[in-house]
């Protein structure tokens, strides 16, 4: 990363449906790049925007999805895609590639160990999914600015408590400079998927760990 990085004017936005291919383009290009459990099980980004657009639906009716664009050009250099804790999972998901399956492993032993003391209702808690920031943009806070504005736009729609599972250093220090606590964690080293030891060429990124905070003064 250069020494000194040219800011950007940024603008905020609630996700709109419209949106749907170009968030799924960024978001798939990015995790397919640069998230660790997605490059270690050799997920394409065509295969990850597949993913994204399953979700984008969902998306566009809960609003509690923010995108980032660049202000002069409209392109968007980033989205935090977000949904309730207690929604169901979209159509399609048999559908996806079997390179998600031990990745959706890992991520859902976190979450049944994180739900065995908690129980959110609908409008409850929200679930901060998948975090992407275009690689041309990175260094100018952006993904941190992009978690603020989705957890305030859940305040304002009455959510008490944001989740969400972070893979890698990066978003963990992001989510920590945020108030998340962590709550449940698994090892990339140590995880079996079918008995193999699938994450081991990303030990060195730890392993993934579900965080979580209050969104209520004083909790």
């Amino acid at each position: 990363m250069p020494a000194s990085v040219e800011r950007q004017p940024i603008e905020y936005h609630l996700y709109k449906a419209s949106d749907g291919e170009e968030m799924a383009r960024l978001l798939g290009d990015v995790f397919a790049r640069h998230d660790p459990p997605a490059y270690a099980a050799g997920l394409t980004p065509a295969e990850f925007e597949t993913f994204v657009s399953l979700l984008c639906p969902k998306a566009a009716v809960e609003g509690l999805t923010i995108v980032a664009r660049h202000a002069d050009t409209g392109a968007m250099i980033g989205a935090m895609l977000t949904e309730d804790s207690a929604s169901d999972t979209p159509n399609g998901m048999e559908c996806l590639s079997p390179k998600f399956d031990p990745i959706f492993d890992i991520l859902g032993q976190l979450d049944a160990e994180y739900r065995e003391t908690h129980h959110p209702g609908p409008g409850e808690s929200i679930h901060l999914l998948l975090l992407g920031v275009a690689e041309s943009t990175l260094g100018q806070g952006i993904a941190q600015q992009l978690v603020a504005a989705a957890i305030e736009n859940a305040v304002g729609k009455g959510y008490r408590r944001a989740v969400t599972e972070a893979t890698n250093p990066t978003s963990q220090h992001i989510f920590r400079k945020l108030g998340f606590s962590e709550r449940a964690h698994r090892s990339y080293r140590d995880h079996r998927f079918s008995g193999q030891l699938v994450f081991t060429s990303i030990a060195e990124h730890g392993g993934p760990i579900l965080m979580d905070r209050s969104l209520t003064q004083g909790a």
